[in-house]
């Protein structure tokens, strides 16, 4: 039984719950498109965007702000051989209040809940974890 079997195929969770390295497995095993998204070296809005454009590869053209982030989420193409395609994504390490504004933290995460949205009418499986890093 996979790890992703007991969590919705729509969903924007805390990482918390779960071990990053089981969701890749589960991701592989089940032909959902596995992205990381590694955070540790982002200090604010734009790097955070700047890293998730790297790890998604999105086009050079991106638009670096909430709009243009949700087009290019919504443009990833899940596995095409995949018998229930989908997409497991992990945003890891999350600058802290201290350096992205609580609203910006919203605004980024209420961005992939629409884009599980819009997944959700495609029947596509879209879940995203997440974690902000700790302060020392």
């Amino acid at each position: 039984m996979s790890v992703l079997s007991n969590i919705p195929p729509q969903a924007v969770l805390p990482l918390s719950a779960y071990d990053a390295a089981e969701l890749a497995t589960a991701a592989r095993r089940t032909d959902q498109r596995w992205l990381l998204v590694d955070l540790a070296g982002a200090g604010s809005r734009q790097d955070v965007l700047a890293a998730i454009a790297r790890a998604a590869g999105f086009p050079k053209h991106f638009g670096m702000n909430l709009d243009a982030l949700y087009d290019c989420v919504t443009d990833l193409k899940p596995i095409g051989s995949a018998d229930r395609p989908g997409f497991v994504v992990v945003l890891r390490d999350l600058p802290p209040g201290q350096q992205l504004a609580p609203d910006d933290l919203g605004a980024l995460l209420d961005v992939f809940r629409d884009a599980a949205d819009h997944f959700f009418d495609q029947g596509v499986a879209f879940r995203v974890f997440y974690s902000v890093r700790r302060t020392a």
